[in-house]
């Protein structure tokens, strides 16, 4: 049994297809599946079922692959730890940040943290947190940012700040006649959404205490991802939408106008890095972690007086 006969395995469940799993281990897949066959050999057991399309693990394959994932991370240590002993950040950082913080939290880190460690890359993708969760399970991504908790214990959370959400409202609405806005001043109806599968747009209905009318009763349904796209819906269509602090920042002064606070508590998220409990690049990861909470005004590192929405 050899580490590359387990990174097959491991490859092969990712991707459920071997042809996919050859391709993304650089080899041809005659020498994938050859190593495979040795594998299952020496064990003895069958560890796909190679009758399905895709392909699937056996019983006895899940608990094999599972365990595969843990000392394929464990020999990955060796190599993070002598670079911990040389002080030296280097290699890839594979990252899945949810749309609704990325456009406002990632600009300025990537800035700063390439230029203090120009030897590590950055690869960042825009994902909803379902698929977060599964490319961080599956090892394609090293971390994930976005809305915790999540009450899932084979993950591990580092909560990094937590963000207020704001009321943003046309110019004729009543909303802005008010210093402070309660929940209760809120209507479903009135709001535009983002679509389903973004846990913001959950975390919206359960500031409206209305989940039950989560449906949008306007006129024109807007199927978007983007919270620029919903300001910019207000400004054009009227209404009223709830955005994350972080995409107020760099408002004029005509839009500030136009938002409003919420009175106390005041309903917020959390943002966490997401990883897996045994995970690697450690070190990439703190330092990743440190230049997000130098970014962020302070008064978001406490979670004092707020009202944490649920993650989804």
């Amino acid at each position: 049994m050899t580490l590359i006969q387990l990174e097959y395995i491991v490859a092969v469940d990712t991707y459920r297809s071997f042809v996919l799993a050859a391709e993304k281990c650089f080899v041809t897949q005659p020498t994938l599946s050859v190593q495979i066959q040795k594998l299952e050999q020496y064990l003895g057991v069958k560890l796909f079922d190679r009758t399905q399309q895709p392909v699937a693990p056996t019983e006895a394959g899940k608990q094999i692959i599972l365990q595969a994932r843990v000392v394929l991370a464990e020999a990955a240590r060796i190599g993070e730890i002598v670079k911990d002993q040389r002080n030296e950040l280097s290699g890839e950082l594979r990252i899945g940040v949810i749309p609704t913080i990325a456009p406002y939290l990632l600009p300025g880190i990537i800035k700063g943290f390439s230029e203090k460690y120009p030897k590590v890359q950055l690869l960042i993708w825009e994902y909803t947190t379902d698929v977060i969760l599964k490319e961080v399970k599956k090892g394609l991504l090293d971390c994930g940012i976005l809305s915790t908790p999540l009450e899932d214990k084979s993950l591990e959370e580092i909560p990094l700040f937590y963000e207020d959400f704001v009321i943003y409202a046309s110019d004729s609405n009543t909303l802005l006649s008010k210093k402070s806005v309660k929940t209760e001043d809120l209507s479903i109806e009135d709001i535009w959404l983002l679509n389903e599968g973004h846990c913001m747009r959950n975390q919206v209905i359960n500031i409206c205490r209305q989940r039950a009318a989560a449906g949008n009763t306007h006129s024109l349904e807007y199927n978007t991802g983007s919270v620029e796209t919903l300001r910019r819906m207000v400004d054009i269509n009227k209404g009223v939408t709830i955005l994350p602090q972080l995409s107020t920042v760099d408002f004029t002064e005509e839009q500030l106008e136009r938002v409003r606070h919420f009175a106390a508590p005041v309903p917020s998220r959390e943002i966490s890095l997401l990883t897996l409990p045994d995970f690697v690049k450690k070190s990439m990861i703190k330092a990743l972690e440190k230049e997000i909470r130098k970014s962020v005004p302070p008064g978001m590192l406490k979670k004092s007086r707020k009202d944490l929405m649920p993650a989804y």
